[in-house]
This record gives structure tokens, sequence and C-alpha cells, in this order.
């Protein structure tokens, strides 16, 4: 069972946030292992296996980028694993050259300003999907989906950077 049928909801890019919640805490209610503890034990590993699904499942769609990894997986978008190389040149001298000045950025403020700019880019880019989706475009999918991955974790980068200038400058 996929995880936008898990938690009874359309197979969608975009989800209403309040509605997700409300389907993941009224499902998690009904299988939350505690509500088991004096049924057989079959009950138990059932109710268990439902609840480790059903945070599976939100966790993975409440976050945008992973619900639109996710929807692409399940429209048949084959996406490199983790750790594979990107085969896209064009994104990599733009990695190439974001954490040169990521590197070369000696302020907090500078490096808030390169965040800013790749949260811009990665909201922009999730906005563009739908119409991805819409025209069926597996590669044009497949290569915003490779970019917001690295703008991700371009931003995980620049928070990390900016933590240690911090603590060096305390």
């Amino acid at each position: 069972m996929d995880h936008f049928a898990r938690l009874g909801l359309p197979a969608a890019l975009d989800l209403e946030p309040a509605s997700l919640d409300r389907a993941y805490f009224a499902l998690q209610r009904q299988w939350h292992p505690d509500r088991f503890v004096a049924k057989p034990a079959a009950e138990r590993a059932k109710a268990s296996a439902e609840a480790a699904a059903l945070n599976d499942a939100y966790r993975t769609l409440k976050d945008p980028l992973s619900r639109a990894v996710y929807f692409a997986e399940l429209k048949g978008v084959e996406l490199p694993g983790d750790g594979k190389t990107i085969d896209d040149p064009e994104l990599l001298m733009e990695a190439m050259d974001a954490r040169e000045e990521l590197h070369d950025a000696a302020s907090p403020e500078a490096i808030d300003a390169l965040a800013a700019k790749a949260r811009t880019d990665m909201n922009a880019s999730l906005e563009g999907l739908g119409g991805l989706f819409l025209a069926g475009d597996k590669p044009a999918i497949r290569k915003a989906l490779l970019r917001l991955r690295y703008l991700d974790k371009f931003a995980e980068e620049a928070r990390a950077r900016r933590m240690n200038i911090e603590r060096s400058n305390a």
C-alpha cells in the first residue's frame, strides 16, 4: 500500500498540511501500540507494524521534497540513490560554484544570503513541479528533483557553515 492510500489521501504533489495531520493523527490513535497492550501477540505485532508504517508515510508526505520524490517514484521517474554520481554537468557546475561561494563566505550574513537564495530557488522549483507532472515530462521531473535535492543539501551545508563561523567567533 502506498503512503497516500495508507493515510486515505489522494495521491497528489500538493497536500493540505492540515488534512495530512488529521488523517495521520486519526489513524495513529487507532493503531497506537499502547491500545493493544492487553491484546494477543499477533494483534500487538500488527498494531506495531501499522503504527510504524503510518509514521513512515507521515514523515515522507509531510516534507515537500520527500513527498515530491516519493510521488515521482510512484509515477515511474527513476532517480539515482544517495551517493550516486549526478550526470547533469550544468547542475554539477552550479553545485561547485555555490559550494565555492559558501566556502568563501566569511560572515553569518553572507551565509544567510546564500541560504536564502537556495530556499527561494527551492520554492520556485517545487512550484514548477506540478506542471512537469501534468505534462508527464519524466526527464524534466528527474532533473528538477535532482536540483531540489542539491538545494536542500546546500541549505544544510549553509546551516553547518554558519554554526562553525559563529562558534569560531565566540
